[in-house]
C-alpha cells in the first residue's frame, strides 16, 4: 500500500541540485567508511614476515586490492539505484570520452608546474641530455624493464589507479550531494585516515585535496590517476637537499615560481567548461560551487 513507503522514498530520477534525505547521507558516509576499511584491510589480509617491497608481498597485495577495487563500483551503483539518479554509473565515476584530451593534458601540466622546483633540481643533477632522455623514453626495452618491476607497477600503475578509483571515483559521487563539492574534496582523505590512522598526516597533504578538485572539475578519472602517478614518481620535494645544493638559488627560485604559476593557472586549468560542462558528478551538488560551475 502507498502508506507503507517512507515519505522520503525517491520514485522519480534525481534531478540536478536535488537535496538528498539525511538517511541516505548516512548511508553514503557509512559506505565510504566501509570502502576505506576494505581497501586498507585488503593490504594486510596476507600474513607474512617478508618486507613490503618483496615481489611476493606486492603480488599478493595486487590481488586483494584489485578485488576490492573491482567491487567498489557496486557501492556507487547501489547508491545510484537507491536515489534514482539519472546520470550513468560510468559517467559519475569519471569514465567517459567527452573532454578526455583536456582531462589528460591540463591536470598533469598543472601538477608538473607545481613540481617545477624538483623538476629543475632533477634536470640539473641528471647526467643525461634531453636527447638521451627522449631516446630512453622511446626505447621498448626501458618500458619492458619497468613493467617487470613490481615496485614500479605498484607505485606508478596499481596504487594510483586503485586509490583514485576507490577514494575519488566511488566516494565523491556519494559525498557531493550530501556535503557539497568543497567539503567532499577534503573528506575523502579522512576516510583512509580513519581506516589507517598513522597515515592521517600524509593523506591530508595539499596534493590529496588538489586531486579531488581535479576529479570534480574535470569529471574524469584519468586526470587524477596520471597526476597521482606523477607525484609518486617525484616523491615529496627534497627542500633540505635544495638548500644545500650548489645551485640552490636557481632551484629555490624554481620552487617559488612553481607555486606562483600553480596558483595562477589553478582556476583556468580546472574550469569545468574545458571538460564538458557540467561534469556528471557536479550535477549532484545541491548548491553551486566554483569547483563545479564556471
Amino acid at each position: 500500500m502507498e502508506g507503507d513507503f517512507p515519505p522520503h522514498r525517491l520514485t522519480e530520477p534525481m534531478q540536478s541540485g536535488s537535496a538528498v534525505p539525511d538517511g541516505l547521507c548516512w548511508v553514503s558516509v557509512l559506505s565510504c567508511l566501509l570502502l576505506a576499511c576494505s581497501y586498507v584491510g585488503s593490504l594486510y589480509v596476507w600474513r607474512s614476515e617478508l618486507p613490503r617491497d618483496h615481489p611476493t608481498v606486492i603480488k599478493r597485495r595486487f590481488t586483494s586490492v584489485l578485488v576490492v577495487s573491482g567491487l567498489s563500483p557496486l557501492f556507487v551503483w547501489a547508491w545510484r539505484e537507491l536515489t534514482a539518479t539519472s546520470a550513468s554509473l560510468l559517467a559519475l565515476m569519471g569514465i567517459r570520452f567527452e573532454g578526455i584530451i583536456p582531462a589528460i593534458v591540463f591536470p598533469l601540466l598543472l601538477t608538473m608546474v607545481l613540481f617545477l622546483g624538483p623538476l629543475m633540481q632533477l634536470a640539473i643533477d641528471c647526467p643525461w641530455t634531453f636527447t638521451d632522455g627522449v631516446k630512453v623514453a622511446l626505447d621498448p626495452c626501458f618500458w619492458s624493464l619497468c613493467l617487470s618491476d613490481m615496485r614500479w607497477l605498484r607505485n606508478q600503475v596499481v596504487a594510483p589507479l586503485t586509490e583514485e578509483l576507490v577514494f575519488r571515483a566511488c566516494m565523491l559521487p556519494m559525498l557531493v550531494p550530501c556535503a557539497g563539492p568543497a567539503t567532499a574534496i577534503f573528506t575523502c582523505p579522512l576516510f583512509f585516515g580513519v581506516a589507517h590512522f598513522h597515515h592521517v598526516i600524509e593523506l591530508l597533504r595539499f596534493r590529496q585535496g588538489t586531486l579531488a578538485g581535479i576529479f570534480l572539475s574535470a569529471g574524469h578519472l584519468v586526470g587524477p590517476v596520471l597526476c597521482h602517478s606523477f607525484c609518486n614518481y617525484m616523491g615529496f620535494p627534497a627542500i633540505s637537499t635544495a638548500l644545500e645544493h650548489p645551485q640552490r638559488l636557481t632551484i629555490l627560485s624554481s620552487y617559488l615560481l612553481g607555486v606562483v604559476l600553480f596558483l595562477f593557472f589553478l582556476f583556468p586549468f580546472t574550469d569545468p567548461s574545458l571538460y564538458g560542462f557540467p561534469t556528471p558528478v557536479c550535477t549532484l551538488a545541491s548548491s553551486t560551487s566554483s569547483l563545479c560551475f564556471s
